[in-house]
This record gives C-alpha cells, structure tokens and sequence, in this order.
C-alpha cells in the first residue's frame, strides 16, 4: 500500500501493519515534504541514507537532523511536524515503526 502525501513530494509505503506495529517506508523527493502531522505512538526511524533533513514542529521551530545510514532514532508520542528535504539532489528515504500497543 503506497500513498502520495498529497502531491507535496513524498511518498509513504506501508510494508508491514498487525495489533502491534505499523511500518511505512518513507520517501521525500528533493524539495519535497512530509505534511504537518502528529504521531500518535511512539516510534523509531531507520534512515536509509545520510543527509540532512528539515523538521519544522507546530510551534514554528526547526531541528536540523543529520541522519546517518542505519543509524535509528526514537522519538516520543505526541510529537508533531512538518519534514523536509531541502536538497536539490537525492530523496531522503528511511523506514518508521509505530509502536501501536
């Protein structure tokens, strides 16, 4: 099941969903982004590549993310953002686990 976050240059593929886990493999094209959204589970981001990627939260601030390939991160429930690829080159891709229960 693959979806196109509204023609906003990104795209999320779910590749597994059960009761416990939901995981998305997520693609943003260069200038391209993932749509403000909350994140209702905790969860866990695998980055498929090193870049940097943009965060914007609701708030208005911004995080610099420095990711690194294999390299997972985990982020708390609740948390709610916009992400971008400012690059003009390569997508970001990397893969997200909700943790659902």
């Amino acid at each position: 099941m693959s979806s196109d976050a509204h023609g906003t240059g990104s795209t999320g593929e779910v590749q597994l969903e059960n009761e416990f886990f939901r995981v998305t493999r997520w693609t943003i094209e260069a200038g391209g982004a993932i749509p403000m959204h909350r994140h209702d589970f905790e969860y866990v981001v695998v980055p498929l590549v090193t870049d940097t990627m943009h965060v914007i939260a609701a708030d208005g601030s911004e995080i610099v993310a420095e990711l690194t390939f294999g390299q997972s991160y985990t982020r708390p429930a609740g948390s709610e953002h916009r992400v971008e690829n400012r690059g003009d080159g390569a997508p970001i891709v990397f893969v997200e686990t909700e943790r659902l229960a």
